[in-house]
């Protein structure tokens, strides 16, 4: 089937389009609580339902800041064994790293010509990267949200699983979607949806629960890895900041306590229901009453996967087969949607 797809209805929206799946995530640090709960869980639900589903690897992205270069090599190693341990099939889905797709970055130069200075000065992503030392910033991480469309869009991907904090980058590459078709008059690219879904779209720190969960974060308590064994596990949610107060029974009284928000929001995650059944359950207790609860759940839920993934980075070779195969198919999908865009701009050959 030729990969360009041209929508049998409307000017706008994603209507006639085959509904495709693209998300990706760096390979910048530990794998954590966070991208499994906000990410990793629903790529792996999203390939079992009506959807042609893509995952990548960003290792382009993750260059926006200085990466040691073996380190870099491990890291999307470890982050395509996650992927796999989570329950992304690579039969089922295309698993891949960016860099083996060229096309993504000759995208993301017409996505330059295209988005607008204004759209990129207010992305949060960069005033938080570079903070008080904007002018020694490097040029990619100012631009970077433009390749992030350009990944969306040269699949035609309709819909994009991600976490609360990254829906502000979807809404570019859906202005960039809008504005490309307008330009050239076109009805070329879909508007891609952010699909946000779960009770834990955003994880916070288990030592602030006022900040987002992160690996970057120096201290390691504050997040959970999915390379953690069990041990580590438990201790982390043992020693994650609390109150002195009970669970409530309802949700309006985890208001203002926002680390019982947090670990409220992690167990109905893990065990697949709501913060309101959960309450319904725990209310009344006291953490120390609640902490091994949830504890034995994390472990349940997360020790199989270290114990895959690192079974997976046994061997290093298979993994690198699976990414090359990826990207091979990925290129299948890519570079007849690039040909098309570089027609419709006015490039010869």
């Amino acid at each position: 089937m030729d990969a360009v797809q041209t929508p049998s209805e409307g000017p706008a929206g994603s209507a006639g389009f085959t509904p495709r799946v693209f998300s990706g995530i760096q390979p910048s640090g530990h794998l954590t609580l966070g991208n499994y709960l906000g990410a990793l869980k629903r790529f792996g639900e999203m390939q079992e339902e009506d959807y042609e589903t893509i995952y990548c690897i960003v290792d382009l992205h993750a260059i926006t800041v200085w990466q040691d270069p073996d380190k870099l090599r491990d890291a999307t190693r470890m982050l395509t064994a996650g992927f796999i341990a989570t329950g992304v099939d690579p039969a089922k889905s295309i698993l891949f790293n960016q860099s083996g797709v060229p096309e993504h970055t000759q995208l993301a130069w017409i996505f330059n010509c295209v988005a607008r200075m204004g759209w990129l000065n207010r992305m949060t992503q960069f005033k938080d990267k570079s903070g008080k030392n904007r002018d020694s910033a490097s040029t990619g991480l100012f631009v970077y949200p433009n390749l992030m469309s350009a990944d969306i869009l040269v699949y035609h991907a309709t819909h994009v699983p991600v976490g609360e904090d990254q829906k502000q980058h979807v809404e570019l590459a859906r202005d960039t979607a809008i504005k490309f078709n307008t330009d050239y008059g076109v009805d070329f690219f879909p508007i891609p949806e952010p699909v946000i879904e779960g009770s834990a779209t955003r994880v916070m720190s288990l030592r602030d629960g006022t900040k987002k969960m992160s690996k970057s974060d120096p201290s390691d308590m504050s997040r959970i890895n999915l390379t953690d064994d069990a041990d580590a596990i438990a201790q982390k949610i043992r020693k994650a900041k609390t109150d002195p107060e009970a669970l409530p029974s309802e949700v309006g009284g985890l208001d203002g306590r926002a680390e019982a928000k947090n670990l409220v929001n992690i167990y109905a995650a893990l065990s697949g229901t709501t913060p309101a059944a959960v309450l319904a359950e725990v209310g009344g207790l006291q953490f120390s009453e609640f902490k091994p609860k949830l504890a034995d759940l994390a472990v349940s839920k997360l020790s199989p996967i270290s114990g895959e993934m690192a079974r997976l980075m046994q061997d290093k070779g298979e993994i690198d087969r699976i990414l090359a195969e990826g990207s091979a198919r990925a290129r299948e999908v890519a570079h007849p949607i690039l040909k098309k865009v570089y027609d419709i701009v006015g490039m010869v050959g």
